[in-house]
């Protein structure tokens, strides 16, 4: 257990600092605005929705369906809210875990000497693990190969008490378990059924391929291939599950996420599909420059069987065929010994010699022998378990390198991703071995006693590079703003869009400004970023400049909601009503088929329709109005604030003089929201109106108490007292009003007035000249008005 403990408490300790971080990229939409995490929703929408909280059926779904982790986040949620230490901390204890885990498989490939140590520091310290470990949403990889080790590590237990305890039913019902719970944190979990099968046929009955057809035929391999057909029909049947539950469509993805997958060329999508693979190795490889995005131009497009890196391509696939096929034909010149072979009656790259043997009992209860200098390092126990061959190991590290990373190669559907690292969390383990039994194979080659240590020394100064790499790339996961400029060398559109958002929030608008034009420099058509940038835009009174940009938005993304909206908000405030009214009708009636997000496009389309029922009001067109407002109920999302929506339901009717009807939609919008301001004075005028005069006075006094910094509480509130004749109470209101909000014409003029009428004349002048200095051809009017 030292080789777990020690590996496992590497992976803990590299990680510890991303305990401070905060949520990054994709964690806003997967925690921070999800509704599946919030106590109000029912827990079972997690396993109706996917891993975003959209519908899996809907049409825009990613059709990632991983309800446990859905549940962790929610259950990180409910302990410590929205603090994200606590959402670091499980993802670094589980890395611990499977970290721990694997060396403890490891070690039945490598048995207790020091190479399952490095197997699993090499695990612990790699630096592809970051995005997995320090995003929060990596936690869906991290605990799928959890329960993917543990159900291999059951097919294991099954396969050595098959032939000799009745506990092997309860293991092989552990491995499909395990299995059903990794693929529900990840869809690539299941492919580690296909990983129980290589290890029951190359590895522990170490078949070779000429080898697998005539084992058909002898009965003793009866329980080999009954084990097989029950890993075959589980597998079956849970993507059988998988594909019904996801209403048997695959995802869409838009072009910027995998232009490959849209590209008209078949030519194209060949060539840059059968590349990505060479670059993902090249990744783990060498992981120099990491990327949070790999999206949109990361990785060009292979346009031309000219193109250069095709040779890395041919060279990768050859390499892989060739190590493939001499692992699995072996060699013809091999011989047996302890179970172990040797060449030419040599030792070979195992690591294991024909000496010093003693006699023990294998799996199957035969005599065999154990050397006891095993793994090229001299050992004085007796080895209880057969070790398999270097080509049995180099066919599973194979295997587990290749086949959970399949998925994500556009081969049986489009992915919506070009290159992620976090994928590479589970195969990175068929890594790690094929490094530790390459590093072994040369130190058993190695005569010398300092080439020896010269292997040992160069592989224990990887695993020092990969951890300082591992603690210096967590860095760049501290904060967004990091994160993105740690991008921007390999996605410069994204990260300086990206950055430009986190820039806005910070109020640093002309370098916000910089980032958007940045990003649109170099991809002009991004939706996302021409839309951002028209609304840093607009928030600075720059309407012109932001219109252009919304249409341009609009003409790359025809069904971005937002856009229409902000579009229509600004038009209505020029006063142009009729385009307005175009606008916002044109956004209602887009619909959410294939968007990616359709909660937040149904937020817009409620907006529109609320604007636009607020343009009927203001037009006197009450019923109209009513119409429109109704509508945007029936659209409103549940995560959508519908107070503001009711009470001006309710401002309708109070003008069509239907107080009941205003009442209910008053008392409404107060449910949805208890501290709504505009409600609590648009009841207060109500409750006045029908009677209900110290009811009311609560009101206002309430709203005063909410927020006693808006001056159109102390205006509303003075009206009130000027209504029931209590003149100075209600000067004094105003003169509040007038303090806090002296820009505003109206409040000025009406502080003047209620004074007037207090006989608080000289006060009352002083407001007047106030008013007059707003707008000074109005004033005379107004007084004629109020004298009248």
């Amino acid at each position: 257990m030292v080789a777990e403990l020690v590996s496992g408490a590497l992976g803990l300790a590299l990680y510890l600092n991303t305990l401070g971080a905060d949520f990054c990229y994709d964690d806003s939409r997967a925690i921070k605005t999800n509704q599946d995490l919030l106590p109000e929703t029912p827990w079972t929408h997690i396993f109706y929705n996917d891993f975003w909280g959209t519908l899996l059926t809907h049409s825009g779904s990613h059709k990632s369906y991983r309800p446990l982790c859905t549940l962790s986040f929610r259950i990180n949620h409910a302990v410590g809210g929205m603090d994200p230490w606590g959402y670091h901390l499980v993802n670094v204890l589980l890395h611990a875990a499977v970290t721990g885990l694997f060396t403890n498989f490891s070690r039945i490939l490598f048995g207790d000497g020091y190479w399952t140590l490095i197997a699993g520091l090499l695990f612990a310290s790699h630096p592809i693990h970051t995005e997995a470990v320090a995003g929060i949403v990596g936690r869906a990889d991290i605990g799928a190969c959890l329960f993917f080790l543990l159900s291999l590590m059951c097919y294991v237990k099954h396969c050595s008490t098959r032939s000799s305890s009745a506990s092997t039913w309860g293991w092989i019902l552990g491995t499909g378990v395990c299995a059903g719970c990794s693929m529900l944190w990840k869809e690539q979990g299941v492919t580690v059924l296909a990983i129980s099968a290589v290890y029951d046929i190359f590895v522990f009955h170490r078949l070779k391929m000429h080898q697998i057809i005539p084992a058909l035929y002898k009965r003793k391999n009866l329980s080999l291939f009954f084990s097989i057909g029950l890993l075959t029909s589980w597998g079956t049947a849970l993507l059988g599950v998988r594909l019904y539950w996801m209403g048997n469509k695959p995802p869409s993805f838009s072009n910027s996420d995998n232009p490959a997958a849209d590209s008209d060329s078949f030519l194209t999508r060949t060539l840059t599909f059968l590349y990505l693979p060479t670059k993902n190795l090249w990744l783990l490889l060498c992981p120099d420059t990491l990327s949070f995005d790999w999206s949109m131009d990361a990785v060009p497009l292979l346009k031309a069987v000219s193109d250069w890196r095709n040779l890395h391509t041919v060279a990768f696939y050859a390499g892989l065929l060739l190590l493939a096929y001499f692992s699995l034909k072996g060699s013809g010149n091999e011989r047996e010994c302890n179970g172990r072979s040797l060449m030419n009656g040599k030792q070979n790259a195992n690591g294991h010699s024909c000496h010093s043997e003693v006699e023990y009992k294998t799996l199957e209860g035969k005599s065999s022998f154990a050397s006891k200098e095993e793994n090229g390092i001299k050992r004085h126990e007796i080895q209880k378990l057969q070790l398999p061959s270097t080509e049995n190991i180099v066919i599973l590290s194979l295997s587990l390198l290749i086949v959970p990373f399949v998925p994500a190669t556009n081969l049986f559907f489009y992915v919506g991703f070009v290159i992620a690292e976090r994928v590479l969390y589970v195969p990175s383990m068929g890594f790690c071995l094929l490094v530790t039994v390459g590093v072994r194979a040369l130190y058993v080659k190695a005569q010398k006693r300092f080439l020896k240590n010269l292997v040992f020394c160069s592989t224990a100064a990887l695993i020092v590079f990969y951890g300082l790499k591992t603690v210096v790339r967590n860095g760049d996961w501290q904060n967004e703003e990091m994160l993105y400029r740690s991008g921007i060398k390999v996605n410069p559109a994204k990260a300086w869009g990206n950055l430009g958002n986190v820039l806005k929030s910070q109020s640093k608008i002309s370098e916000a400004e910089s980032a958007y034009r940045n990003a649109l420099y170099y991809r002009s058509n991004m939706a996302d970023m021409l839309y951002n940038l028209g609304l840093l835009l607009q928030e600075n009174s720059r309407f012109s400049e932001a219109l252009h940009y919304y249409k341009l938005a609009i003409g790359s993304r025809p069904t971005l909601a937002s856009a229409y909206l902000n579009t229509g908000i600004i038009l209505m405030n020029q006063g142009k009503t009729e385009e307005a009214r175009r606008t916002f009708l044109k956004c209602s009636e887009i619909s959410d088929e294939n968007l990616k997000d359709p909660h937040a496009h149904k937020s817009s389309v409620t907006s529109c329709l609320y604007n636009l029922g607020k343009l009927f009001h203001e037009q006197g067109h009450y019923e109209d109005a009513l119409t429109v407002y109704k509508e945007a109920i029936q659209k409103m999302p549940r995560q959508f604030a519908p107070q503001s929506l009711y009470n001006m339901i309710g401002e309708a009717y109070m003008r069509m003089s239907r107080l009941p009807e205003a009442e209910h939609w008053y008392v409404e919008s107060l449910r949805s929201k208890s501290d709504h301001i505009p409600a609590h004075l648009t009841y207060g005028k109500l409750l006045a109106l029908t009677g209900r005069k110290s009811e009311a006075e609560k009101y206002f006094v309430k709203a005063i108490q909410l927020d006693p910094t808006k001056g159109n509480c102390y205006m509303h509130y003075g009206q009130f007292l000027l209504e029931e004749s209590r003149l100075i109470e209600a000067a004094e209101m105003a003169k509040k009003a007038a303090e806090l909000d002296n820009t505003e014409f109206d409040v000025v003029f009406n502080a003047a007035h209620m004074l007037r009428q207090a006989s608080l004349n000289e006060e009352a002048e002083k407001y007047y000249e106030m008013a007059a200095g707003l707008r000074p051809n109005e004033l005379v009017e107004n007084v004629v008005v109020q004298q009248t």
